[in-house]
């Protein structure tokens, strides 16, 4: 095999792990996925439930929203918002992304305490990814684009970021705008409705 052989059978390899905290060593850039994946989902992060490689390039063509979630803040009712939304329009498109995160003291759980208990309390079926950081130098890479791309870090837990079918950030939203809100659904629904 010569080197220009070598040179792209490393160029499909995932690069080194990037650390961002406990228990989160396994999160990698993902390797290419042949131009099908914009570079906002271009990521692998180990499932919550049992650390198991989930490749967020499964998602490429669909809307997303991405929140970074914890168990003990006020805001926590709004997994249940969260997974009514995801319940009502997966089917036509939407993923729900939870990212748990103890950057602002209110997520100390192991992953098995945190998927239990969203589950447990909420039913909390979304995709929920492992317990990283998600502002400053420690941010895992998804949430440093995000906060690229959009101009903007997480202030506090269940902030939210919407990426259309094409893997634009196209909004961020505090964690004051519930799931609910009408006009974060009719954005919803507008991304939903775009092809």
């Amino acid at each position: 095999m010569g080197a220009l052989g070598a040179a792209a059978i490393a160029s499909l390899l995932p690069s080194p792990a990037r650390a961002a905290g406990k228990g989160v060593e396994k999160i990698t850039v993902s390797a290419t996925q042949g131009g099908n994946c914009p570079a906002t989902l271009d990521f692998r992060f180990p499932r919550l439930q049992d650390e198991s490689p989930q490749n967020l390039c499964q998602y490429a063509g669909k809307v997303v929203l991405v929140v970074n979630t914890a168990s003990y803040c006020g805001f926590t009712p709004q997994y249940e918002g969260l997974e009514q939304l995801y319940a009502k329009y997966r089917d036509r498109g939407l993923v729900v992304l939870g990212f748990p995160s103890n950057d602002f003291s209110q997520e100390p759980g192991s992953s098995k305490e945190i998927s239990d208990f969203c589950y447990n309390t909420y039913g909390v079926k979304f995709p929920m990814l492992g317990k990283s950081h998600v502002r400053g130098n420690e941010a895992n890479p998804m949430y440093a684009l995000l906060a690229k791309e959009s101009g903007t870090a997480p202030k506090w837990n269940f902030y939210k970021y919407l990426i259309d079918r094409k893997g634009n950030v196209v909004g961020s939203f505090n964690s004051m705008v519930k799931p609910d809100d009408k006009q974060f659904v009719a954005k919803i629904e507008e991304l939903l409705g775009a092809r």
